[in-house]
């Protein structure tokens, strides 16, 4: 379906070249579009043409043309003027609006058809079948997904579809309210520059979003695919990439499925063996000092730098000393030396057990 939007700037651009007046009318007769002001007599004028066996019709000083698509009738055209040149502009606005009507309409098969792929809906063998007759090819291709954290994202779709350089194999589409699917064609990308590449396009999105349409946003991107089938699977990777970076690497507004780590792991642990991890590294009770800001700020400072305490406290600008004794501080309250590499990973894993339980409702 074609929007009324759409076929009021056809109507407008048609003028602006032919210098004549026109109205676009449905078959039962109610105005679409049109460049001057139409009278409402015309919409019965209009019903009896449409209802008619004519292809035109000439009334008074209009010129009236039926628009078929695919054998069937769309519109009714109306232009002004009864001339022999009025006839031949009326032939080139119908062919002009039944090729939008149908660039509209395979548009919106082919978004139709790579929705039902992302949510699995199709039998592979439909899935080749259709892609054949949309010429939609075989391809390397992954899937990101932009989290808006908006209800209404109209906006960013159509600034995603213009800022990403969208190929014949692309595609961008929605299937919720607060997020939108881009599915980039990357075969034109060496393997050796793939992995690269694809975090620049998604730092790309983010960046450009924020700057042109102050949205800010998180990008997910799934697996490398090579069969439209398989475009589903990096969807899901996509989601669970958001999902888990939302868990654990919130500090981060891109994240990849397959840079995911221990992360996904720990997403994966039932409820039971958390509790039980917790408990053997912490006892009955949690730590007050996992609350303190100061204290988790000094912490992963440490960890980023490789348990290195002169290049740690030179980050923070602390004496080596003033350091040495706020990690003192902090393995008193933990029970755990995370100056010494196996501690270090035990509290960071438990670190990350707690957010996931936090993210499933327990603490």
């Amino acid at each position: 379906m074609v929007s009324n939007q759409k076929l009021q700037n056809a109507l407008n651009e048609m003028k602006e070249i032919t210098k004549r007046d026109m109205a676009l009318f449905n078959m039962k007769g109610k105005l679409m579009a049109h460049t001057t002001d139409v009278d409402r007599a015309m919409e019965q004028i209009v019903g009896e043409f449409a209802s008619s066996m004519a292809e035109t019709q000439s009334y008074r000083e209009f010129q009236f043309f039926k628009v078929v698509v695919e054998g069937e009738v769309e519109y009714i055209y109306m232009l002004w003027g009864n001339d022999e040149a009025a006839f031949v502009i009326g032939q080139m606005a119908v062919c002009q609006i039944r090729n939008l009507v149908i660039s509209m309409e395979e548009q919106f098969d082919r978004n139709n058809f790579i929705q039902n792929v992302l949510l699995g809906n199709m039998l592979t063998v439909d899935i080749y079948t259709r892609a054949r007759k949309m010429h939609i090819e075989p391809a390397a291709r992954v899937v990101y997904v932009i989290d808006t954290g908006k209800k209404d994202n109209e906006v960013a779709v159509e600034m995603v579809k213009n800022l990403s350089d969208l190929k014949s194999g692309d595609f961008v589409t929605c299937l919720d309210e607060h997020s939108v699917i881009l599915i980039k064609d990357i075969r034109h990308i060496p393997l050796d520059k793939r992995e690269e590449e694809l975090k620049s396009i998604a730092d790309s999105l983010v960046d450009n979003l924020h700057m042109e349409a102050m949205i800010k946003v998180r990008v997910g991107y799934g697996n490398v695919v090579e069969q439209i089938p398989e475009i589903a699977a990096s969807y899901q990777e996509a989601k669970l990439a958001l999902e888990v970076g939302r868990v654990f690497y919130a500090e981060y507004d891109t994240i990849s499925y397959g840079k995911l780590g221990i992360g996904r792991l720990i997403y994966q642990l039932p409820m039971s063996l958390c509790n039980m991890f917790i408990k053997e590294v912490f006892g009955d009770e949690v730590p007050e000092i996992l609350e303190d800001e100061e204290a988790m700020s000094t912490i992963n400072r440490f960890f980023e730098n490789n348990l290195n305490i002169s290049e740690t406290a030179r980050q923070l600008y602390v004496h080596r000393n003033t350091l040495v004794y706020r990690l003192e501080r902090i393995e008193k309250a933990i029970g755990l030396d995370i100056r010494t590499f196996e501690d270090a990973m035990t509290f960071r894993i438990a670190v990350m057990v707690l957010a996931h339980m936090k993210n499933q409702g327990q603490d």
